[in-house]
């Protein structure tokens, strides 16, 4: 017989659930934009500095110096934060998912048992 209140008791947990994940998702796309935007200001205020510094520089030399660092610096802080965007969005599909493992955890025991 087909149960109203069982469907409905279900329905509302798969509702939460689905806010639940979203909710989570909003909040680690709003940090990983408020990093990625730290990260871009960060990034223009050195090379502002970098082109102040640039015009201050007397000798061929010295600029040839000066532009090494500021690239070595530059490639060293992007991987940096390639490296911690990378773990900001793996952070964020494991909380995300995280909602779901009970719900999914119970229909693989259930099609489970009922194959065997």
């Amino acid at each position: 017989m087909f149960n109203f209140d069982e469907m409905s008791r279900k329905n509302k947990e798969a509702f939460d659930t689905v806010l639940r994940s979203y909710s989570e998702m909003a909040k680690g796309f709003q940090a990983i934009a408020a990093e990625a935007g730290d990260y871009s200001k960060k990034s223009f205020e050195e090379m502002t500095g970098f082109m102040e510094q640039m015009m201050t520089v007397k000798s061929i030399e010295g600029l040839y110096e000066l532009q090494t660092k500021y690239a070595k610096n530059s490639y060293e802080s992007f991987v940096a934060e390639a490296t911690k965007l990378g773990n900001m969005y793996t952070d964020l599909a494991k909380t995300a998912y995280k909602p779901y493992e009970a719900p999914v955890a119970r229909a693989t025991a259930v099609v489970t048992s009922a194959a065997a």
